[in-house]
């Protein structure tokens, strides 16, 4: 049996109902931080997933990747489809996925499984302004932040973990929190990271580009 499997047999045996945890994250200004990843580690460990299981999807669009920011569980298969009229050659050199998908436009030549965790950098190798990021965790409880600065996680067992969260620009402490066993409970947890808004970086005209 698996350890998520046994997890979620143990939970089912307490009658322990769906339960959550809400989480904030604001700038040093106060105001609310979008595109924050946020995923928890249960005390006992990480979860990995079976490769194939799950998929993503990072495309290309006005040359630039798109999400930015794709938070995903290990095992995810991701796919980058391009829907610019013009040829990019994705590619990471990232210790926790290294690999590259050449010149192309249209529908994703191939498809690439994020089977370690960690952070990996996206990059095109045609338009060196295209960067963008995939954060590799070992638990299926993750997301990222709305417009509000907020992400709700449900559906945890009851049990203690490590709250996370991440940005491009900085990484939180770490937050411990508890799920009671009371029903339908839910906790929260709040984060102030120093990041500043994403500023675009100058992109040359189509008519310019060779590629």
């Amino acid at each position: 049996m698996s350890r998520l499997a046994a997890v979620l047999v143990a939970c089912v045996s307490a009658h322990c109902a769906a339960a959550g945890i809400d989480v904030e994250v604001r700038d040093a200004s106060g105001r609310p931080a979008p595109d924050v990843a946020v995923y928890a580690i249960p005390a006992g460990g990480g979860i990995e997933a079976r490769p194939g299981k799950a998929t993503a999807q990072i495309e290309q669009v006005d040359r630039e990747f798109i999400p930015y920011l794709t938070v995903m569980q290990t095992g995810t298969t991701a796919t980058f489809p391009n829907r610019d009229p013009i040829l990019h050659h994705v590619y990471s050199f990232s210790p926790a996925k290294t690999f590259e998908i050449k010149l192309y436009t249209g529908k994703s030549p191939s498809s690439i499984t994020f089977d370690k965790p960690g952070i990996v950098t996206l990059g095109c190798n045609i338009h060196d302004w295209m960067i963008a990021y995939v954060l590799v965790v070992s638990t299926p409880w993750f997301g990222k932040t709305d417009s509000a600065g907020v992400v709700k996680l449900r559906d945890l067992p009851v049990g203690s973990y490590a709250v996370h969260a991440w940005h491009p620009q900085e990484r939180s402490p770490v937050e411990p929190v508890t799920v009671a066993p009371e029903a339908q409970s839910t906790v929260s947890a709040r984060f102030t990271l120093d990041i500043a808004a994403r500023k675009p970086k100058y992109k040359p005209p189509l008519d310019r580009l060779k590629y």
